[in-house]
């Protein structure tokens, strides 16, 4: 199973982040695979979990929270092609095995930003700045933290949470 979480930046740029199998990290904490350094984001905040058929999310007792598809979630959730993740202010696209296609994801993205549903997707997404991470020359860790200085985020102390 090929699972990728896609990121779009401010510019429209394409990034995407490839969840090997296993168990995958997000936080603040430099221990995450996928490290956010923003103060939104708790140390660590939430985990996806690959194995052969399945993908799972969880949020890992994080202060604000993570949402799939606009809901809070608070059990072990299976994650489909298509489905939506924030975490913090991050906002992600499930991928797998190329599913939904480049067009697809593409129009998962400007719904979200123009607030509109697609069919396939029962939820509205919000109107807030999107980050999405394809390039596998591009660093997914130097994406985000290039992101997090471009909004204009203070230095987080790993001491805080």
């Amino acid at each position: 199973m090929d699972v990728k979480f896609i990121m779009f930046l401010e510019d429209g740029s394409r990034r995407d982040f490839l969840i090997p199998p296993g168990t995958t990290k997000i936080g603040r904490q430099r221990d995450c695979q996928i490290r956010i350094p923003l103060s939104d984001i708790s140390r660590h905040h939430a985990e996806v979990v690959v194995e052969e058929a399945t993908a799972l999310l969880r949020d890992l007792g994080s202060a604000n929270g993570t949402l799939l598809n606009d809901e809070r979630i608070f059990l072990d959730e299976f994650l489909e092609v298509g489905d939506r993740i924030v975490v913090g202010p991050i906002r992600l696209i499930v991928q797998i095995d190329d599913d939904p296609n480049d067009a697809e994801v593409l129009a998962i993205h400007k719904a979200a930003l123009s607030g509109q549903t697609l069919d396939q997707h029962s939820s509205t997404v919000g109107t807030s700045k999107h980050v999405y991470i394809s390039d596998e020359d591009v660093d997914p860790i130097a994406a985000l933290e290039e992101l997090a200085s471009s909004a204009d985020q203070t230095a987080i102390n790993d001491d805080d949470d």
